[in-house]
């Protein structure tokens, strides 16, 4: 089963630039954390949104290539075709606008939290019916 592709475009600008003249490579775990909570905004219901939350367990970022100063970055998101128990994988591809090749690529593990008693939750179907 094929999961929804979410994709957004960000700009870099100066204050994402390091020392090395690059992106810094927290910026782009910035690009996962706002595509992540777009997509979610996005496609679960507004009662899933006020009811659950989302942590990350886990992030692998594997960098290819260097993002500039003034680089249009598009940035692809997509969750596993399965959650299991509370926790779900998304997957980001970070692309400079218009290249064939990621010039990074995250693997994130979220786990699902009741938003009011903050306890882990199971991830139910009709949520994951939602993404994929």
């Amino acid at each position: 089963m094929a999961t929804e592709i979410f994709t957004q475009r960000f700009p870099v600008d100066a204050a994402d630039i390091d020392e090395l003249g690059h992106v810094n490579n927290i910026v782009y775990l910035r690009y996962a954390q706002e595509i992540a909570i777009a997509h979610w905004r996005s496609r679960a219901m507004p009662e899933m949104v006020a009811n659950y939350v989302w942590v990350v367990m886990r992030h692998e970022i594997d960098y290819r290539a260097a993002l500039m100063l003034g680089d249009e970055v598009e940035v692809l998101t997509r969750v596993d075709d399965a959650a299991r128990g509370p926790a779900w994988a998304r997957f980001v591809d970070i692309y400079k606008a218009g290249a064939d090749k990621p010039s990074a690529q995250i693997k994130s593990n979220w786990c699902l939290l009741d938003a009011h008693t903050r306890r882990i939750k199971r991830v139910p179907p009709e949520l994951v019916a939602r993404f994929v």
